[in-house]
């Protein structure tokens, strides 16, 4: 649907969507993010102030997959108002992974593979060259460079887990959102929490952890900037009342970017220190600030 003309106003759930509809966009989107740094989609639930903000949009853009979980009724139904679009749910079925918690529904975490991410930026080009037809080639061109950049963030994900001695190919994090990042990079996940971090884990799950850390003398568990890290900290309390000593690899971004500003609050900022982060501390070779030298969070 054709919209009159003048900057497109757009809200989108995620910062990881709003980045890219920024890139495509260019100068005719005005983008606000609903959610941003530090905010757990799977628990968000829309505010008032969100409300007005979708109701008066031309367009809302979310994810899909079930990754805005408490605000999924509203999304559908404001269908019938406005242009409300789950962006990921345009993925491939083949490429997704089932949801472990929730029957006939996958894994949201696609924005964690660059190869993946691509299938949305080209969601977005097409969404927004429905609705401003007129700028079309211009979202075209803006589609391309973007996924040049995301061709080169997906060779250095390569080139920089192949770094890690396979032994220390172990990601433990505090719940399971990195299993695109896995499968595409040949890594191990492990997750505390289940894929959404509404799943609590129990006692029972940590004192088994605790075991596996101990037995394969994993050395290195990951934070995660938009989740506690209370059941990280106990595993790692758990583990030295073993004998065995495990440091924390670094902060990882997984749902959410990082803070508004900074290198790492873009899409592929936001992937570049988490595969930088990741590499590093289990034993990769990477440029001291990532892909580009534009690393600022722990560099």
């Amino acid at each position: 649907m054709a919209l009159a003309s003048g900057a497109l106003k757009v809200v989108a759930t995620t910062g990881m969507i709003a980045g890219t509809v920024r890139r495509i966009g260019g100068t005719h989107v005005d983008v606000k993010a609903l959610m941003g740094p530090g905010l757990d989609p799977h628990a968000y639930r829309q505010t008032r102030s969100d409300i007005t903000a979708m109701t008066r949009a031309d367009m809302v853009l979310w994810h899909g997959l079930y990754l805005e979980a408490q605000m999924e009724d509203f999304l559908v139904k404001l269908a019938r108002r406005r242009i409300s679009v789950p962006v990921a749910d345009a993925m491939p079925r083949d490429v997704l992974i089932s949801h472990g918690d929730y029957d006939g529904r996958f894994d949201p975490h696609v924005w964690m593979v660059p190869d993946l991410w691509i299938h949305v930026a080209r969601r977005v080009a097409d969404v927004l060259s429905e609705a401003r037809p007129d700028a079309a080639d211009e979202f075209a061109a803006n589609l391309v460079h973007f996924e040049t950049e995301l061709a080169r963030l997906q060779s250095y994900g390569e080139t920089a887990m192949a770094s890690v001695p396979k032994e220390s190919r172990v990601l433990l994090t505090a719940h399971d959102a990195f299993g695109y990042f896995g499968r595409a990079f040949d890594m191990e996940v492990i997750g505390i929490q289940g894929i959404s971090t509404e799943s609590e884990a129990g006692l029972n799950r940590i004192s088994s952890l605790v075991d596996t850390l101990a037995e394969r003398k994993i050395g290195a568990a990951f934070v995660e900037s938009s989740v506690s890290d209370r059941n990280i900290r106990a595993l790692i309390e758990g583990a030295a009342a073993q004998g065995h000593t495990v440091s924390i690899g670094g902060e990882l971004f997984s749902d959410a970017m990082g803070a508004d500003g900074t290198y790492e609050a873009t899409y592929i900022g936001m992937i570049d220190h988490n595969i930088t982060t990741i590499s590093r501390a289990l034993g990769g070779t990477v440029p001291q600030r990532g892909m580009s030298g534009k690393l600022t969070v722990g560099s």
